[in-house]
């Protein structure tokens, strides 16, 4: 960056948003980031303790949805970038209870939208997903692809980012969209497949896993999505998408005997169980629009699930907490509120 920037990051006490935060004081010591996080169930301050303290770092508990809030946010702190984070990703989640889904994913992205048309801003990054293109047998989906969502979560992420493509249009907004595959690394919700599946072994619990276990995912380190990211605000185009990929496709049998070699386990804790509803059986990215921006994945799967398991394992504090519901307390007396 050629001066100092202040970046708005939503929903950045989440898992790839506080990652995206601590990556950009990392590579830019004098930048300012305001992280605008309601506080759900997967938002964590503990993902953020070690930049908490730091010249620079600002937080806000609210919601996007709430328009006045947001404006409050724009007039104090007048961000150059924003970066769109907050929202409500679990599919399973989403078949259950989708009202939230439509509400932050789609209203949400429109309150921000219409606060960056009204204030001004260098550019906004709608952070996507590869689940608004479907399912794919064979071949990968490019930018240019046809939709077709799944769950309503994938649906209402599709809202989002056609929303945000419609204020290019019709606002000339300047507005890139970032479509990733599936994330894992640090600070990730327990309730994933892969930090789900890491402290059950840990704890010698059964390792549920869906249908044959044969659905297909292309995997991401949270690292290398953070650099991704940040590349396209810095060079990608206004009104373009860029999907960013892992090229590491596996299969969740594939992941789950990873993991139990990892924690010295053995496949007597493979639960097969019920598959979800409307379970996409494979996702799959074209990345080679990016690639052609100057940008590629630099972990190596083995390199970044080693570094993913012992996260886990010297961090049992942090997700036991978690799944204890001991959390829960942690917010009450910090925030004053249940969840």
């Amino acid at each position: 960056m050629s001066k100092e920037k202040t970046y708005l990051v939503t929903g950045g006490a989440g898992f790839i948003g506080s990652n995206y935060i601590k990556f950009l004081f990392e590579t830019y010591p004098e930048v300012k980031v305001v992280n605008l996080d309601k506080l759900t169930y997967a938002g964590n301050p503990e993902n953020l303790k070690s930049v908490e303290n730091r010249s620079g770092y600002y937080f806000v508990k609210g919601d996007i949805c709430d328009r006045v809030l947001v404006a409050d946010v724009f007039r104090k702190y007048s961000p150059d970038y924003v970066i769109n984070f907050a929202a409500e990703s679990h599919v399973d989640r989403s078949i259950g209870d989708p009202d939230d889904f439509i509400k932050t994913d789609i209203y949400g992205v429109y309150s921000l939208l219409e606060n960056c048309r009204k204030y001004g801003i260098e550019r906004f990054v709608q952070i996507s997903t590869d689940e608004v293109y479907g399912s794919i047998d064979k071949g990968s989906f490019s930018e240019t692809d046809t939709f077709n969502p799944s769950s309503p979560y994938a649906a209402s992420k599709t809202g989002g980012d056609r929303l945000a493509f419609s204020y290019f249009v019709t606002y000339d907004l300047p507005v890139v969209i970032t479509r990733a595959s599936n994330n894992y690394g640090p600070n990730q919700y327990p309730e994933k497949l892969i930090p789900l599946f890491i402290t059950n072994a840990m704890d010698d619990k059964k390792l549920p896993l869906y249908g044959d276990g044969k659905n297909v995912r292309d995997w991401l380190y949270v690292e290398d999505h953070c650099k991704g990211v940040e590349y396209v605000l810095q060079n990608g185009k206004n009104g373009e998408a860029y999907n960013i990929a892992g090229n590491c496709e596996k299969q969740n049998i594939e992941i789950t005997k990873k993991i139990l070699e990892l924690t010295g386990q053995s496949d007597k804790l493979i639960e097969y169980v019920k598959d979800r509803a409307g379970h996409d059986r494979r996702y799959s990215l074209d990345d080679s629009k990016i690639a052609k921006l100057g940008w590629q994945p630099e972990y190596d799967f083995e390199e970044a699930m080693r570094k993913t398991v012992q996260w886990y394992q010297e961090n049992e504090e942090w997700w036991r907490k978690i799944k204890s519901g001991e959390y829960l307390e942690y917010y009450k007396e910090h925030y004053g509120q249940d969840l």
